[in-house]
């Protein structure tokens, strides 16, 4: 069940990536970039920093291939992929919670702290979007998206994780997940956000 959900996750950041190139009017190869590095480039990020060489997600070849297929359906088939916003939400928000606990769980691992685990995490999380919004140009939306708890989300989530981590690895995924799916949703729902400067 979590592998499938792995795949899906990844899928559905490929869509996101490869949505990003065709707003900005990337050809096919610039779309086909942002697609595979916001898909993968979160769990790279987090496999180097751990020590993980090369990342898992690059010698996984039947993923890669899977991301490049989504990265050309979306360029082909994008203004049908951008009406499907709502569900590509929820469905963004449950790969976020997946990462982030998949991400805290190689922290665990790798015998990182409460604050590595929890960077870890978020860094699988949200770290493709980075590099994603990195290479069209933009503010990564993580710094400043108002209304939305993202990276803050994956944040919690991840620590959940290491809290529960020595009760029981498993229900800790669980629940890591779930953290980061709440916060996210019932966050935005209540206009829940982060202090920002005041003048």
């Amino acid at each position: 069940m979590v592998e499938a959900l792995v795949w899906l996750g990844t899928w559905v950041f490929a869509l996101s990536g490869a949505l990003k190139g065709v707003e900005k009017g990337f050809d096919l190869l610039g779309v086909l970039v942002l697609a595979t590095v916001t898909a993968v480039g979160g769990g790279s990020i987090r496999d180097v920093l751990v020590g993980t060489l090369p990342p898992r997600a690059l010698t996984h070849e039947p993923l890669l291939w899977s991301v490049a297929l989504v990265g050309l359906l979306t360029f082909r088939f994008h203004p049908r992929v951008q009406a499907l916003e709502r569900p590509l939400y929820y469905l963004d928000t449950l790969g976020l919670g997946l990462f982030a606990a998949l991400g805290a769980e190689r922290g665990i691992s790798a015998g990182l702290g409460p604050f590595g685990v929890a960077l870890a995490g978020a860094l699988s999380g949200v770290g493709g979007g980075v590099l994603r919004d990195l290479l069209a140009g933009e503010v990564p939306v993580i710094l400043y998206r108002a209304g939305d708890l993202y990276a803050s989300a994956a944040l919690l989530g991840a620590f959940v994780v290491y809290v529960l981590h020595p009760l029981s690895p498993e229900g800790a995924l669980l629940a890591g997940s779930l953290a980061t799916v709440f916060l996210r949703v019932f966050g935005r729902r209540l206009g829940l956000r982060l202090p920002t400067p005041r003048g």
